[in-house]
Parts: C-alpha cells; structure tokens; sequence
C-alpha cells in the first residue's frame, strides 16, 4: 500500500510537470523501479499511467488552440510507427549504450535554449513548407523510436526540435510535442502490453493520478505561457542530463 501511495504521488508530480514542459518520464519512471518493479515491467507500466495523463493533457492543449492538425497529421504516423520499432528492439537489445551520446544531446539542447534570447518566446510559425514537414516527419520517427527504446527527455527532444524547424513559441510547440509524445506513447503501450509487460491493478490508480496532474499542468501551461514553461524546460533537460550523467558514472 505505501508503495502504491508513493506512486500516486510522484506520477502527479511528474505529469504535471511533463504537461508543463515535458520529462515527466525522468519522474515516473525512477518512481516505478524505486519501488520495486522490474525494468521491463516498469516501462510497461509506466507507458500505460503515462499515456493517460499524455492523452488528457493533449486533449486540454487542442481544445484551446495551441496543436497545429494539418501539420501534426503527417508527424503522427512516424511517430508510431518509430515508436513500436523502438520498443520492440528494447526488448531485444541492451539501451546502456546510448547514454553518454544522449547525454550530451540533452546537454546541448539546455545550454542553447538557455541562452538563446527569443528561442520559444514569440510564435513565429506562419505554416509549413514540404523541406521542414519532411524534416519534421524524420524529428517525429526518430524521436517515436527513440522514446519506445530509451525515453529520458523525449519530451525535451521534441519541444527543442519543433521550436528550432517551425519557429513555434513554448506554448505551440509543447502542444505539438504532446500529440506527437502521446501517439508514442500509445504504440509503446500497445507492444509491452501485448508483450505482457503491464501490471493493471498499479498502473490504473496511478493514472486516475496522472490525469490530474496532466491538467492541472496543461492548464497552468496554457495560462503562463512561456514564463513557466521556459524555466521548468530548463530544469528538466538538465536534470535529464544529470541524471544520465550519474547513471553513466
């Protein structure tokens, strides 16, 4: 029972803040392994409680405007498609040596936001033209394959990235990364859960609590813009990158 309680909370914790600014995995996921849940078996469960909160707060981020359909249409596919490939080669293959080239992605992804003056601030997206919906659609694929085998800091990854190529504010583009980062999601549960990789009876009151956290965090998000959401992006890319550090070391 303590264990379940511990989960509760800090999934809460960690969807609100991936709502926020994403790396909410860097929350949850540590919480299922500290309280006892085998590798394999904590990605599963944690890809079923994450995907719930993912799906709530995507909702909240369409309803008020901030997801771009007609350009998202053509990233969600790949982002399925990278993500089943992704979980079905984790199952197979040892994830230990990406951390040190992951770490220094994130790495670079923190300073150069932290010191990038107008990156996110203003949107700038005026559409989409066929060379950045294609390089957009590889960002989607790779990052879809990369969050079914790894995940620490995907939602880093994507917000950074939809940023940088479509000129997005933190508002859009965290909007878009949530649909990008729930269809991910979504194939990443459907292959551990038919891997039998989920334990139910964890995974559905800890995403009664992640759905809460996940709106309260897409609410505040929407309402404060780019003052909240550009510190906590912060903090999350690097505690993703000390974190991959500590495990590395």
């Amino acid at each position: 029972m303590a264990s379940l309680i511990f989960l509760i909370i800090a999934c809460f914790v960690a969807a609100f803040i991936d709502a926020v600014a994403g790396g909410g995995g860097l929350i949850s996921l540590p919480a299922y392994l500290i309280a006892g849940f085998p590798p394999h078996m904590a990605l599963g469960t944690n890809k079923f409680s994450s995907s719930w909160g993912s799906l709530f707060a995507t909702a909240k981020f369409a309803k008020d405007g901030k997801i771009d359909f007609s350009l998202i249409k053509f990233m969600v596919p790949l982002s399925f498609i990278g993500a089943v490939l992704g979980v079905k080669s984790v199952l197979l293959i040892d994830q230990s040596f990406l951390g040190p080239v992951v770490m220094l992605m994130i790495l670079f992804v923190g300073l150069y936001t932290m010191f990038s003056k107008s990156l996110g601030r203003t949107n700038h997206y005026r559409g989409a033209t066929k060379q950045s919906t294609a390089v957009g659609m590889l960002l989607a694929f790779l990052l879809g394959f990369y969050d079914g085998f790894f995940g620490p800091g995907t939602g880093t990854f994507i917000i950074f990235g939809l940023m940088y190529i479509f000129k997005f504010d933190f508002v859009h583009a965290n909007g878009n990364a949530k649909a990008l980062n729930l269809t991910s999601n979504i194939a990443s549960l459907i292959t551990f859960a038919i891997s039998g990789k989920i334990k139910y009876t964890i995974g559905i009151p800890v995403a009664i609590a992640m759905i809460a956290g996940g709106q309260l965090g897409a609410r505040a998000a929407v309402k404060n813009g780019y003052k909240l959401i550009k510190p906590v992006f912060l903090v999350m890319a690097f505690g993703a990158f000390a974190k991959l550090l500590y495990a590395y070391l």
